[in-house]
């Protein structure tokens, strides 16, 4: 959307919540004693990144605007 707006925020605000809830998910994880290839770490990794994918393609579709 080029004129940013309620869409832009919302898309980015949903971004950030996937890094939180990834970087929740590796701290609990490795503080249980989750090895490096258990589950917890996979999604982990994967939630955070996809919210810093979605992050960066929000930034392209917008002119490159935070």
């Amino acid at each position: 959307m080029k004129g940013g707006g309620a869409y832009d925020r919302s898309v980015r605000a949903i971004a950030v919540f996937f890094v939180i809830i990834g970087l929740v998910l590796l701290v609990m994880t490795l503080a249980n004693g989750g090895g490096p290839l258990s589950v917890g770490v996979l999604l982990g990794l994967a939630f955070v990144g996809i919210g810093v994918a979605r992050w960066k393609i929000q930034s392209k579709i917008s002119g490159g605007r935070s």
